[in-house]
C-alpha cells in the first residue's frame, strides 16, 4: 500500500489490492489456455474486471501468459461476499521461464546483467516456438488417429472429453431405437 501511495487500511486494501487471492493454471496447449478463458468468462458467478493477453502482446522481456482480475462470490456464514482474484493461465513451457525468470532476478536484486537478460529473452521465444510445435504436432496426431480409426472399421466413442476407438463389430447386433 505504501508503494501505491494508499492507505494501508482494510478498506483501502480492498479498494486498491487487485491480486490479494491468485491462481496460476499451467496447460498443455495454448488453445487450452483460450480454451479454459472462455470457460471463466461465461460462467454465471464471475465477473471479469480485467483480461491481459500477454501471449497475443508478450512483454518486452518475452513473458507470455494470460491474466485475467475475476470478481467471485466467497460464501461466508452469514453473508456472501464478492473478491477479486488474479488468474494466471500459461503453458508449462511458459511456467517454467517465468519460475527461472524470477528466481534471476530475485538473485540479482533486479540488477540483472545484460546478457543475462538477452538470453531470458531469447529463451522465452525458444518456448514459444516449442509451444506453437507442440500444439501443431498434437493437432496432427489428433487426425492421424481419427483417420486410423475410420481405416480400421472403429467406432470412437467420447467418454469425459477422452476418445475411445471401439471396434464395429462390437455393435452390429445391437437393435436399432427406432
Amino acid at each position: 500500500m505504501y508503494k501505491k501511495g494508499k492507505t494501508p487500511s482494510l478498506s483501502s486494501i480492498k479498494k486498491d489490492v487487485r491480486n490479494i487471492a491468485g491462481i496460476r493454471i499451467t496447460c498443455s496447449f495454448i488453445s487450452d489456455i483460450y480454451e479454459l478463458a472462455k470457460m471463466l468468462q461465461n460462467q454465471k458467478d464471475v465477473d471479469v474486471i480485467e483480461y491481459k493477453d500477454y501471449i497475443q502482446n508478450p512483454k518486452p522481456n518475452g513473458y507470455q501468459s494470460l491474466h485475467m482480475i475475476l470478481e467471485i462470490p466467497i460464501f461466508m456464514s452469514d453473508r456472501e461476499v464478492n473478491i477479486l482474484v488474479e488468474v494466471q493461465i500459461r503453458t508449462i513451457a511458459m511456467d517454467f521461464w517465468a519460475s527461472l525468470e524470477h528466481k534471476i532476478y530475485y538473485k540479482y536484486n533486479k540488477e540483472v546483467p545484460e546478457h543475462l537478460i538477452a538470453e531470458l529473452k531469447e529463451a522465452a521465444t525458444t518456448a514459444a516456438t516449442l509451444d506453437r510445435k507442440m500444439e501443431q504436432l498434437h493437432k496432427e496426431i489428433t487426425v492421424y488417429k481419427q483417420e486410423d480409426a475410420h481405416k480400421n472399421d472403429e467406432f470412437l466413442s467420447k467418454i469425459n472429453d477422452d476418445k475411445y476407438s471401439i471396434p464395429k463389430f462390437f455393435f452390429r447386433n445391437v437393435p436399432s431405437k427406432q
